[in-house]
């Protein structure tokens, strides 16, 4: 007994033995996971506790289902014009309530298949999804990407219901809140009627019956497979994918609709084949105008200037519904047929007065006014010139048109020949090419961009040689505020269309403070680009652009006539025309002389009417044949063998252009019509006294005519470079 006593003590001696020592780490670390495992538990149960309470109280002050039926979704904008009236009025669009019974089986599953395919699974908050969205923004960290994927059905309603789109981590963290909430207190299917009947589908339509009658005219209660899914492809971005913006957009997203809802098994793929969203037949818009041209450019900026809210608003504009109407039709009377314009007009402190984003708002609502980007033409050389004259240049400085070669590149002018010397104003008023490369090579490409870049111009600019021709990109909008700051002797000017915005009850939000501008080139060298803009007007390419009073402008016209301008202002309201064709295709005959000239003309007309006339610094006095109706009288009817500006227009422009000699015999008339020369020019603009035995119904001083030449001149260079 005492042995086996022994040896038990000794078998205990020795486990005690073994137990010390090695094993003491692993059974700290156990104590610790142990601990940090309990307070994690915890630490769950209370937050768990936490989200109960606040779904608990938020389930509480829910409405019911009956109240969120009723209950108006969206915003009411409406938009004063600058005289006080109401032209339009914003806000949500709601057709007739349907209830899920009533809502085609393919809408309901084309919208849970592509928003939310677990939706009959989850508590409101889709774990899955929050996953794949997780690591979707973990690739995206840094690229300042916002998280995407992670909203289900009942998180949008509870967004679109409850919340503001503002991304923060509080209103996400809300917005589940309320999610989880939704789903204790309504089944899926109310949960599915309530978003199928207020989801925002784009156009101002709030669910899916508006959706349907906006876009296709009809219920959705008659919707088809292939307008479904168009329908639930707006969703995701209304403005992106909306039929009646981007037709391409919308039925890309639509095939995607439907390949979405052939993997998630609600339709088999021979159904997908045989669905045709390019057939859908869309509605015909009513009750649009161009002044949604307008609205389209100016709402936007509300963004900026309020803090966000949900109640109605008056929002007060700059348009004048009478120049607005005015600019139409000179838009829709003077562009070519299959051709785009656009116009926008600026009072002298930047108020917006009319804007024209194309030729029918309904057809087509891409603002060409403010989104298009297309070469400027010759309208270019008013920042060469501007650059020329910072540079030490005076408009009555001699210049040479004769060929030139700056790094290789050697401009020609339209017309194929070379004038000799003339003056900074004759080059200016007939847009001589070589003359503008000739100043840009001397005061330096990078100070012509530099110019541009100060009265406003933000897209890209090149300072090759041949961007003093216009090969830059621009905004009609852009430049026409370019010119303004002109107009306003040199002083910026930026652009706006809201002064003032209100509460329905008169609350006022936002008043647009009263604005100086920033001085952007001295008095002189404004007065000389008017004196030189003035010239171009009265006595070379922009001729038809006069309108009975003081005019200063200029016209422009890209390669292959791609592209026609006219900027110009009177009487403190500065002007842009531009028209082109969307995909940059040539269109025969179109020159910034001729039409473009022609619509600014028109719509001038009509909007400086009842402004005072104010005359320029320097005046050009035109003569009394100068100012008949359609007869291009001082230019006559060149024959075939006649000169073209750089527009392509007829001139008769003397190869020399020095006076002509004292005992020169005076012109019979019969040779080809009466041709301004260098002297006339600096009569009218005041640089030379008149000669005052001129008869009064010709041009004061001596006139010069040149017959047109038996040969045909060479026809217009095809080698790339705007004009």
């Amino acid at each position: 007994m005492r042995r086996e006593r022994q040896q038990a003590s000794a078998g205990k001696s020795s486990a005690s033995t073994r137990g010390s020592g090695p094993s003491t780490t692993p059974s700290r670390f156990r104590v610790w996971f142990r601990r940090l495992f309990r307070w994690g538990l915890g630490l769950a149960f209370v937050g768990l506790v936490a989200v109960a309470v606040a779904v608990g109280i938020a389930v509480q002050r829910i409405p019911s289902f009956e109240e969120l039926k009723k209950s108006p979704a969206g915003q009411t904008i409406r938009i004063h014009a600058a005289d006080g009236t109401v032209f339009l009025s914003l806000g949500p669009n709601y057709g007739r309530w349907l209830t899920l019974r009533e809502t085609p089986e393919v809408m309901q599953d084309a919208m849970v298949a592509v928003e939310d395919r677990r939706f009959r699974y989850h508590p409101g908050v889709d774990p899955v999804g929050m996953s794949r969205a997780a690591v979707v923004a973990a690739r995206n960290y840094g690229t300042g990407r916002r998280m995407q994927g992670a909203s289900t059905i009942t998180q949008q309603l509870a967004r679109n219901i409850f919340l503001s789109n503002s991304y923060t981590w509080t209103r996400k963290a809300r917005e589940m809140v309320l999610a989880m909430a939704l789903e204790w207190k309504f089944s899926k299917d109310e949960l599915l009627e309530l978003y199928l009947n207020k989801v925002y589908f784009g156009g101002g339509s709030y669910g899916i019956d508006a959706a349907s009658r906006r876009f296709f005219g009809h219920s959705a209660t008659e919707m088809s497979l292939s307008e479904a899914a168009v329908i639930a492809g707006l969703v995701k971005a209304p403005s992106r994918y909306s039929p009646t913006a981007d037709a391409q957009a919308a039925l890309g997203r639509a095939d995607v609709v439907l390949s979405v809802m052939v993997d998630a098994g609600v339709i088999t793929q021979a159904q997908a084949d045989s669905a045709k969203p390019a057939d859908v037949q869309m509605a015909q818009e009513t009750g649009q105008n161009s002044a949604r041209y307008f609205t389209d450019w100016a709402l936007p900026q509300l963004d900026m200037l309020i803090d966000e809210g949900s109640e109605a608003l008056d929002v007060y504009t700059t348009i004048d519904l009478n120049m607005q109407r005015a600019a139409t039709a000179s838009i829709q009377a003077n562009t070519p047929k299959g051709v785009q314009g656009a116009l926008v007009s600026i009072d002298r402190d930047g108020a917006v007065r009319a804007m024209v984003g194309g030729t029918d708002y309904v057809s087509s609502n891409y603002n060409r006014a403010t989104q298009a980007m297309r070469q400027p033409g010759s309208a270019w050389k008013l920042f060469v010139y501007m650059a020329a004259l910072e540079a030490g240049y005076k408009v009555n400085d001699q210049v040479v048109d004769e060929p030139i070669t700056i790094n290789g590149w050697s401009p020609r002018n339209s017309s194929g020949r070379f004038a000799g010397a003339m003056d900074l104003r004759t080059a200016f008023a007939y847009s001589v090419n070589t003359v503008a490369a000739k100043l840009g090579d001397e005061v330096g490409f990078s100070a012509v961009a530099n110019m541009a870049r100060r009265f406003g111009i933000t897209t890209p600019i090149n300072t090759h040689p041949s961007m003093v021709l216009g090969s830059a990109e621009v905004r009609v909008i852009d430049m026409t505020a370019a010119f303004a700051a002109v107009s306003r002797k040199g002083v910026s000017v930026q652009p706006y269309g809201i002064t003032k915005v209100t509460t329905a009850d008169g609350r006022l939000l936002y008043q647009r403070p009263a604005s100086n501008g920033q001085v952007l080139v001295d008095n002189w060298v404004a007065a000389g680009i008017t004196d030189l803009l003035q010239t171009a007007v009265n006595t070379g390419t922009g001729k038809a652009a006069q309108i009975g009073r003081p005019v200063a402008g200029k016209t422009g016209t890209t390669s292959s006539n791609k592209d026609g301008w006219f900027l110009g202002f009177s009487s403190g309201l500065t002007t842009g025309v531009w028209m082109g064709r969307d995909d940059a295709r040539p269109v025969g005959g179109l020159q910034g002389g001729r039409a473009p000239a022609k619509a600014f003309a028109d719509y001038m007309r009509v909007a400086v009417a009842r402004r005072p006339v104010e005359a320029f610094d320097t005046e050009v006095v035109l003569p009394e044949w100068q100012l008949e109706e359609e007869g291009d009288a001082y230019m006559g009817e060149p024959g075939e063998g006649g000169l073209v500006d750089e527009n392509g227009m007829p001139i008769e422009l003397p190869y020399d252009l020095s006076p002509p000699p004292a005992d020169a015999p005076p012109p019979t008339g019969d040779e080809g019509g009466p041709v301004l020369n260098q002297q006339w020019i600096e009569e009218q603009t005041g640089r030379r006294p008149a000669d005052n035995g001129a008869p009064k119904s010709g041009p004061q001083g001596k006139i010069v005519t040149v017959p047109a030449p038996k040969a045909s001149p060479p026809p217009r260079p095809a080698n790339g470079e705007p004009n």
